[in-house]
């Protein structure tokens, strides 16, 4: 195969796999890295900069530079038809079999995630392409073990991609001998392959936007934007996105963040559970700071509950759609009592969005998009969104950093952060992103909470169990090879291979105890990953 100049892919290209990675394609892929490439190392520079200075005690708050943008009077671009009524969104990897049943879900819109329901394998980024590249053209199915056939409906969701965040790269192709870019990678081969076909049906090219902490982080997906529009000749404004606020510090330049993409603004998404890690890992070494039980962080905190309700604000302020984020239950088929439990928390999350302002809410699974559907139905009627709906609370840094509850933490809490860990870990480097557990949809971001709360329980002063006990290092030693055995009977019950979990146990416990606190937990285990 003919690489352009300069272009050097380490990894397998099968004849499929050479539909994606056109001379062409990858052009554009090497135009974007040599012109952003540079900005992308100072913005994760400044990164850790600002966490070193949170480290030493400053506090975040507004910025003082850029209040002419909060207090100015302006609008994001109006919206394409298609992504006015966005009131359930689903969300899965982009693997043949989601792809379809999420198109078919009966959802308004569907993200195709390359990101954190993704394990970046090759050939899962590779075949996501070619997956998604066919079902814009309907030419995708899927058959299963059992002979099970799946093709899409003739009616489907609307398509949204989410790429890599700024801080991955793609290890496998090298420009000028220096790694791309994730996020670049996947934006620019499927902005290329597609963008013409999708807005030959109506409805694209739309993407969504991950962890961002800074409105400089959106400027920069601004400016590709613009540059890539220029070069495959589309109209400028053309491509649309949604950024995830995933972050604490994103919270603090909402508008700013919906300023730099004004012209290419679908609005906000409230991801929750990015931001609770988010939340962790920015204020870690701070001794007053220390986060109960995952399980008791809802919605219904103070300090999650008015950052939602400041996105929903500042979106409608803008003119711009507020998206509601997702919660992890999903329908449990064995247990009738405990899937009537599962599907009233799922009611209870999206009537909450619903009556804040929210124009919709994410579900990660088809049997939870009617619920969905129907809560923001009782609230917007016929409406397709609820854009007029202005919120007038003043919400800023005393709210978003009220970090409460503390307790309770609990060993049974430990524990199942560690076997969520291990379970994630295990299933991401056999290859799979996406995974139920004990009942739950977990993902990188998970994962994330699950291992960085280990890490500050037993730093932190304030880690101490429910009945006095301190959260120590020898203690979550000790748990560790408990929860690794229960993980694995759990998988091997499940007909699956236990050969990563050693390896995941491994690393969660190097992970968690470590004396500097890994800023990913996807970083190593990247370069782990063949």
């Amino acid at each position: 195969m003919n690489l352009p100049a300069g272009i050097q892919i380490n990894a397998a290209i099968t004849a499929d796999y050479a539909r994606i990675l056109t001379p062409e394609a990858l052009a554009l892929v090497a135009k974007l890295h040599r012109a952003f490439e540079p900005r992308r190392h100072e913005l994760l520079k400044a990164r850790v900069a600002r966490q070193a200075r949170i480290d030493a005690g400053e506090m975040p708050d507004f910025l003082p530079e850029t209040k002419h943008i909060r207090d100015g009077d302006w609008k994001i671009a109006p919206l394409p038809k298609a992504l006015e009524r966005r009131r359930t969104e689903i969300t899965g990897p982009v693997e043949a079999k989601m792809i379809i049943n999420a198109y078919n879900s009966g959802a308004d819109s569907y993200m195709s995630d390359f990101e954190d329901s993704n394990s970046p394998k090759w050939d899962n980024l590779i075949q996501g392409q070619v997956n998604l590249y066919q079902a814009i053209r309907r030419e995708l199915s899927f058959t299963n073990a059992a002979g099970k056939e799946y093709k899409l409906n003739d009616k489907i969701a609307t398509l949204q991609v989410r790429p890599r965040g700024w801080h991955l790269d793609e290890k496998h192709v090298l420009v000028d001998g220096q790694r791309v870019s994730g996020g670049i990678f996947d934006f620019a081969l499927f902005l290329f392959h597609n963008a013409r076909e999708l807005i030959a049906r109506g409805a694209g090219p739309f993407f969504y936007l991950p962890k961002m902490e800074s409105h400089l982080e959106a400027r920069l997906w601004n400016d590709i934007f613009i540059m890539a529009q220029d070069a495959i000749g589309l109209p400028q404004g053309t491509i649309k996105a949604t950024v995830l606020i995933e972050t604490i510090l994103a919270t603090f330049e909402l508008e700013e963040i919906l300023y730099e993409l004004r012209q290419h603004s679908a609005g906000l998404n409230a991801g929750r559970w990015d931001y609770i890690f988010s939340c962790i890992k920015k204020f870690k070494r701070n001794r007053e700071f220390c986060l109960a039980n995952r399980g008791a962080i809802t919605m219904e905190v103070p300090f999650m509950r008015s950052y939602a309700l400041s996105l929903v604000k500042a979106c409608h302020k803008r003119g711009a759609p507020a998206i509601g984020g997702m919660s992890a239950l999903i329908p449990i088929k064995n247990d009738p009592a405990a899937n009537d439990k599962a599907l009233a928390g799922i009611r209870h999350d999206k009537t909450r969005d619903a009556n804040d302002g929210f124009d919709g809410g994410w579900v990660a699974h088809p049997g939870l998009v009617p619920i969905a559907a129907e809560e923001f139905q009782k609230v917007l009627g016929d409406r397709p969104n609820q854009w007029q709906k202005q919120r007038d609370e003043n919400f800023g840094p005393k709210d978003w950093l009220n970090f409460q509850p503390e307790q309770p933490i609990t060993e049974a809490g430990v524990r199942n952060n560690i076997n969520v860990g291990i379970h994630y870990l295990g299933s991401w480097l056999a290859g799979n992103g996406c995974v139920p557990i004990h009942n739950l949809m977990e993902d990188a971001a998970t994962a994330e909470i699950s291992r960085s709360q280990v890490w500050q329980w037993v730093v932190s002063p304030k880690g101490k169990l429910d009945d006095g006990r301190k959260v120590t290092a020898d203690m979550v030693r000790a748990f560790i090879p408990e929860e690794l055995a229960k993980v694995k009977a759990t998988v091997t019950a499940q007909g699956e291979e236990t050969a990563t979990y050693d390896q995941a146990a491994k690393i969660f416990e190097e992970m968690s105890l470590a004396d500097n606190y890994p800023e990913f937990l996807t970083l190593p285990l990247y370069e782990a990953m063949e």
